[in-house]
């Protein structure tokens, strides 16, 4: 290998890890601002109103270096509120430090315009202390609200962002009323729900029967649930005790308890369910802890266990170890999940700087394959065949790449060289 192909492949793995270290710090940085997302808007004919959402991509959405990738969407009610928490969260499982543990995921932050008419799904009539008169006029805009997602907001998201069939919805309180609602009678219309803290004593605790009744009479199987529940309780009571209590001010948690009792029971729906008491939260702290809980067990089939030793020793047996990983990510998504651009990428370096040629070709035309839109899967493979001697597709894959992006880093420079 020469000295100078040398430094060309050692540049290319470092501007690779460059990427990895910069993709810690988990937000975008334009114009001296930290950025993690933009604001965008749909007229609603539903709701007859404008609708405001904020959009979080993932980094690798961002860079035009990389493939154009679809990824899954999570909805959160409550946006302006979780938006900058949930956002962290999901980078810091996904991307941070090579984590694995949820995937790479589109965020939308639903805001509010009139959040007791929209997250309240039946009207209710007065209920002290918890609904009083003007709460009650405004309830029970629940079913156009869902009507607005089915119909105008999921579709819309779709057709303007790089979105997979998975999505999850995210709500807190009456967010978390909201989610049971869809889950219960728009069930097909996310993948998985997170309920925060459900207000599911809602119209006089009639939201809670008709929840239980209906559900016990539905298939849930590929549907996943978390439900939170927070420490809303005074300090001489607990979670044993407050079942016999009969005051108005234990009745969020006991729906709540009620809720789990009947979903833990009733195991023939097949519902993948999990659920939380959070001794040392309350009402408004355990979104956050929550939302990290819910999305570690949902997607605990997305992380990918590779040892220290198959990392440094990387090998045909360790990849095929990958492949498999993400056929069975597949399996739970619904879609096809190929193993992501850059892991490949970097393997395929490392078989490269062991001079075991026939298997980094492999890798590198992998990643042509599945990710034929991605300049640098070409600037990539033509770093592969310089190393290997060969000097005409070297140069045929360097022009493709500036074919597609004519400013991709270092690529004219390398063709520049070989054509002297």
């Amino acid at each position: 290998m020469k000295s100078s192909l040398v430094r060309i492949l050692m540049n290319k793995l470092i501007l690779f890890f460059v990427f990895l270290m910069l993709s810690t710090i988990g937000f975008a940085q334009k114009n001296s601002k930290i950025e993690i997302g933009t604001i965008d808007s749909i007229s609603s004919k539903i709701l007859n109103e404008n609708r405001k959402i904020w959009i979080h991509l993932p980094k690798s959405a961002q860079n035009t270096g990389f493939a154009k990738q679809k990824y899954p969407v999570v909805y959160l009610l409550d946006g302006d509120g979780h938006f900058s928490s949930v956002v962290g969260i999901i980078e810091e499982l996904s991307e941070v430090n090579g984590n694995t543990n949820c995937p790479e995921m589109i965020v939308v932050g639903i805001t509010n315009t009139n959040r007791n008419r929209d997250l309240t799904p039946t009207h209710s009539e007065v209920d002290l202390p918890f609904v009083p008169k003007n709460l009650s006029e405004q309830s029970g805009g629940g079913e156009k609200f869902a009507d607005f997602l089915e119909k105008e907001l999921i579709p819309y998201i779709d057709a303007r962002y790089p979105t997979a069939p998975y999505k999850t919805l995210v709500g807190h309180s009456f967010g978390g009323l909201t989610v049971m609602n869809i889950l219960t009678n728009y069930t097909s219309l996310f993948n998985s729900y997170v309920s925060i803290d459900p207000s599911m004593w809602w119209d006089h605790d009639q939201f809670l029967k008709e929840t239980t009744k209906k559900l016990a009479a539905k298939n849930l199987t590929n549907i996943s649930l978390f439900l939170a529940a927070a420490n809303t309780m005074d300090d001489n009571m607990d979670v044993i005790k407050v079942r016999k209590d009969t005051t108005a001010f234990t009745r969020h948690i006991r729906a709540i308890l009620n809720l789990n009792d009947f979903l833990k029971e009733h195991k023939k729906s097949n519902l993948n369910y999990d659920y939380k008491y959070y001794n040392e939260d309350n009402h408004g702290s355990v979104p956050l802890i929550a939302t990290y809980d819910a999305f570690r067990f949902i997607f605990k089939f997305n992380q990918l266990k590779l040892s220290i030793p198959e990392q440094i020793n990387f090998n045909a047996a360790v990849f095929t170890k990958i492949e498999k990983h993400y056929i069975d990510v597949s399996k739970h998504l619904g879609y096809k999940v190929y193993v992501p651009e850059n892991v490949v990428n970097n393997f395929a370096y490392q078989s490269l700087g062991k001079k075991d040629l026939e298997f980094a070709g492999y890798l590198f035309r992998l990643n042509v394959a599945n990710y034929p839109q991605s300049p640098n899967v070409y600037d990539s493979l033509g770093d592969f065949y310089e190393a290997s001697g060969d000097k005409k597709n070297a140069i045929a894959n360097y022009e493709k790449v500036l074919a597609m992006d004519k400013n991709f880093p270092e690529t004219k420079g390398k063709l520049d060289k070989l054509l002297k």
